[in-house]
C-alpha cells in the first residue's frame, strides 16, 4: 500500500479494521478448537462435517458465480482501453499509477437502464471496476475522476484482498461491526476519489449526483444546502437506519469532503 493511500485512510477505518482482524483471529481460533474437540465427540463430529460441507459448497458456489460474472462482463459490457473510450481509460491508468496500484484494474462500462452506480470487485484474483453509463453521462470529467478514484481506492486500500477478508470473515457475526467497518471504508475511498479528482467541489457534487441523478441540474446543485439536510434527519431513526447500512448517508459523505476542504 502506498503512503498516499495510507495517509487518506480514515481513523475510523483503522479502528474498525483492527477490531475486525482481532475478532476474526479470536473466532478462527475458536473454530479451530471446536474442530479439534469434535474429533473425540461423535455428535460434534457429525455436526462439524455438516458445517464443513456447507463451507465447501459456499466456496465452490462463490468461485463459480465469479467465473460466470466475469464471462458475462467480457461478453456484454464494454471494456475500456486505449482504443475504446481512451479518455476514460486514461483516467483509470493515471489514477492507478498515482495511488500505487501495480496495474490498472480492468474497467467496464455497462448499460444500467438509468441506474447510477459504480463498484469494484475481485474476480478470480483479478481486479475489476464497473461503471454505469448513466453515471458517466451525468457527471463532468472531474466528477467521473472522483467516481473512478473511489473505486480504485477499494483496490488500493486492500478492501478486496481475499486473504485479509477471509481472516476478518468470522467477525461479521459481531452485531453491527461489519456494517460500521464497511461505512468507514467508504469514507476512505471518498478521500482517495477526491485526491485523484483534484477538485473537491466536483467530488462533493459527484456524491450528490447519486441522490439527484439529473444531468440537466448538475451545475445548479448546491452542496451546502444538501449538507444542511443532515440536520433534518431524525436522530433516533436516522441512527437505526444507518447502523444497518453498508454505506453512510450521502449528506454525511458530502459533509466529510467539505471538512477536508476546510481543514
Amino acid at each position: 500500500m502506498s503512503q498516499t493511500v495510507a495517509s487518506l485512510r480514515t481513523q475510523k477505518e483503522k479502528t474498525y479494521q483492527a477490531l475486525m482482524i482481532g475478532f476474526g483471529i479470536l473466532l478462527w481460533i475458536a473454530i479451530g478448537m471446536a474442530v479439534v474437540a469434535s474429533w473425540s465427540n461423535p455428535k460434534l463430529e457429525r455436526m462439524m462435517h455438516i458445517y464443513i460441507g456447507y463451507a465447501v459448497a459456499i466456496t465452490v458456489f462463490y468461485w463459480l458465480a465469479a467465473a460466470v460474472y466475469r464471462a458475462s462482463a467480457f461478453g456484454n459490457m464494454v471494456l475500456l482501453g486505449p482504443e475504446q473510450f481512451p479518455e476514460l481509460h486514461q483516467m483509470v491508468v493515471a489514477g492507478s499509477q498515482e495511488i500505487g496500484l501495480s496495474e490498472p484494474p480492468k474497467t467496464f462500462l455497462y448499460n444500467s437502464n438509468g441506474v447510477f452506480n459504480a463498484f469494484a470487485r475481485r474476480l478470480l484474483g483479478g481486479r475489476y471496476v464497473f461503471l454505469t453509463s448513466a453515471l458517466v453521462e451525468a457527471n463532468s470529467d472531474a466528477q467521473v475522476r472522483f467516481v473512478i478514484g473511489h473505486e480504485l481506492g477499494h483496490h488500493a486500500a486492500g478492501h478486496l484482498n481475499p486473504w485479509l477478508n477471509t481472516l476478518k470473515l468470522p467477525a461479521h457475526i459481531v452485531p453491527f461491526l461489519g456494517k460500521a467497518y464497511s461505512r468507514s471504508r467508504e469514507y476512505t475511498c471518498d478521500n482517495i476519489g477526491a485526491y485523484l479528482s483534484k477538485d473537491f467541489e466536483a467530488s462533493r457534487s459527484s456524491l450528490q449526483m447519486l441522490g439527484c441523478g439529473c444531468r440537466r441540474l448538475n451545475q445548479a446543485m448546491s452542496c451546502e444546502s444538501f449538507v444542511e439536510q443532515e440536520a433534518m434527519v431524525p436522530p433516533v431513526f436516522g441512527f437505526l437506519n444507518e447502523i444497518c447500512r453498508t454505506h453512510p448517508r450521502l449528506t454525511r459523505r458530502v459533509a466529510a469532503i467539505k471538512k477536508q476542504i476546510n481543514s
